[in-house]
């Protein structure tokens, strides 16, 4: 796109675009936009917002009912003016844009519409199947994708690419989308006489992508001599539902877009399950009689026989001989994964494979701190986006289905036919969280109270005797003790939240205060700041692996807020 055109005449090209409304502009499909700005909490996408005209409106009339605008401009001074054009309602502007978006993409959020006003003629034709992936991948199920196209010349030194509804047809089937509007020709509102527009409105059917299909084939109908395959879905499923900032980049390929894990992480998670089922219950994993599995080595898992399930997870220190065998039985863990289930799960009828593992050798040392940076060591996994999306948004859905066949495949393995073993089958599943324990944040808070005052961070009532550590994203709907989410609060003020969401509003209201305790408690200790960024880079979307600020810790916190809202429908408090 030709940001230098628009910056360089942001001004002149502000006016022009201001100087018609909304309605004028949009009036071909604004029959769709009344049941999306009645939803509470929508999520809209204003893609090329430039001045900010389609923002402003939007937020306006759907501020009764929460929603939220994601203003994507490239131009710098363009964006400048949208900002002021916005100032005040809920916009958030982002500089990124198509094909790639990773900046939007980054944040793990899906949307209820996406507007492309005016920008679908700067992409060019080689691009836009990979456009129109990451469009329909940004969707939620029945979301409406609104594409306007221009015709004509561009009239200055912009270079406009011809496109015509036939075309966009073709390519939004090839994504699944539907189209349900496709508008004549109509004339230029700015009274250009060579130029003419189309609008096409594009729909997301539920789950367009056919990833569910995919998922209940490997889970039900797969071939499974033993739980490898079972496992790795369940992995990926809680990674992408507990971890959305673990995903590194995503990246084309033939088959669609893919997203990109360390493969560190999923060897952690898939060590972690297989603790308690091996070592805790001495369930068989495959139809072999016993149940040691090929990454058990004597070198590296069998030298952590002391070590729980709960200590396989972000934020741990492992330190001299365990740390050793750690990275023994990481190494172990990813040769397994990429030599049996990413090797034998493929597309149906189709020898393609749906996941891969690009690993590389890594030195045990004596020392090892779980974060993102440490297990990016041992290389990258992908898995397509259209398989991440169902993980994240359909997990209390999809996990059941893993496990139910989980048990079932196991009570068929020999080694399992003992009334014990049969027994310990039905809670050997359960996936084994960090218990409720907020003992360390309170020890913490009484260390600083003895400094000066401290708040509630709800009501900014100053906590003198009694108090409580509140979950702010609640433990009960998505277990979580990371060090950020555990809050100073009033104990009655507690009591009413329960196991609640904070409203966007009470969580905005409470910046301060929640952003001073992090501050206080954590970062300010280099120990303690280490293990509090790294627990929640991995934990909230958009972040980087190296993030060290605070503003943008409470604005993934946000973003957190608002997914968990979408996608478990949770109460609200506040």
């Amino acid at each position: 796109m030709h940001t230098n055109f628009y910056d360089d005449h942001a001004q002149k090209l502000a006016e022009q675009y201001l100087s018609k409304t909304f309605e004028e502009v949009h009036a071909a499909w604004s029959e769709f936009l009344p049941p999306i700005l009645n939803k509470p909490n929508a999520r809209i996408l204003d893609l090329g917002a430039g001045a900010g005209r389609d923002s402003r409106y939007l937020a306006e009339q759907g501020q009764v009912n929460d929603i939220s605008i994601v203003a994507v401009e490239p131009a710098k001074l363009l964006a400048e003016i949208g900002q002021q054009q916005t100032q005040g309602l809920n916009v958030k502007w982002v500089e990124d844009s198509l094909p790639a978006l990773d900046v939007v993409c980054r944040q793990e959020v899906s949307f209820d519409l996406i507007l492309l006003s005016a920008v679908w003629m700067h992409i060019p034709k080689s691009e836009r199947p990979r456009a129109i992936r990451k469009l329909a991948n940004l969707l939620k199920p029945g979301a409406k994708l609104v594409i306007s196209l221009r015709h004509g010349p561009s009239g200055d030194e912009r270079k406009m690419h011809d496109v015509s509804t036939e075309e966009l047809e073709l390519l939004a089937k090839t994504v699944g989308l539907s189209v349900v509007l496709k508008t004549e020709h109509d004339s230029d509102k700015l009274g250009r006489d060579t130029v003419h527009w189309q609008t096409v409105v594009l729909q997301l059917p539920d789950d367009g992508s056919g990833a569910f299909p995919f998922i209940r084939h490997v889970a039900i109908n797969d071939n499974k001599s033993g739980t490898h395959k079972l496992a790795l879905m369940r992995v990926l499923l809680r990674i992408a539902d507990g971890h959305p900032g673990a995903v590194i980049r995503r990246k084309d390929s033939p088959q669609g877009v893919r997203v990109i894990l360390p493969v560190g992480l999923v060897a952690l998670y898939w060590c972690h399950q297989y603790k308690i089922l091996i070592d805790g219950h001495g369930l068989y994993q495959t139809t072999r009689d016993e149940p040691n599995m090929g990454f058990m080595t004597d070198k590296g898992w069998h030298k952590l026989t002391s070590r729980a399930a709960e200590d396989y997870r972000i934020g741990h220190l492992f330190v001299g001989k365990d740390a050793i065998a750690l990275h023994r039985t990481l190494s172990a863990a990813v040769k397994n994964i990429k030599d049996m289930p990413c090797k034998y799960i493929t597309l149906p009828n189709s020898d393609i494979n749906v996941f891969e593992v690009d690993s590389k050798t890594v030195r045990a040392r004596d020392s090892l701190f779980l974060d993102m940076e440490s297990l990016s060591q041992w290389g990258e996994f992908s898995l397509p986006e259209t398989v991440w999306n169902a993980f994240s948004r359909y997990a209390c859905w999809v996990e059941p289905v893993l496990v139910s066949e989980w048990m079932k495949t196991m009570k068929g393995y020999r080694g399992n036919q003992s009334p014990r073993q049969q027994l310990a089958i039905v809670n050997s599943l359960d996936w084994l969280e960090a218990k409720r324990s907020t003992a360390e944040s309170r020890a913490r808070f009484d260390l600083l109270r003895q400094q000066q005052e401290q708040q509630c961070v709800w009501s900014g009532k100053v906590l003198k005797q009694e108090f409580a550590i509140d979950h702010c994203m609640p433990f009960a709907r998505w277990p979580n003790n990371d060090l950020w989410n555990l809050l100073p609060s009033d104990s009655k003020v507690n009591g009413q939240k329960s196991d609640s969401l904070p409203t966007a509003k009470k969580l905005k209201d409470a910046k301060f205060r929640i952003t001073d305790w992090w501050q206080q408690a954590w970062t300010d200790d280099d120990t303690q700041s280490t293990r509090f960024f790294a627990e929640a880079n991995i934990a909230l979307p958009g972040l980087t692996i190296n993030n060290t600020s605070i503003d943008d810790l409470f604005e993934a916190l946000e973003l957190q807020r608002g997914r968990l809202k979408e996608m478990q429908q949770l109460r609200e408090w506040g």
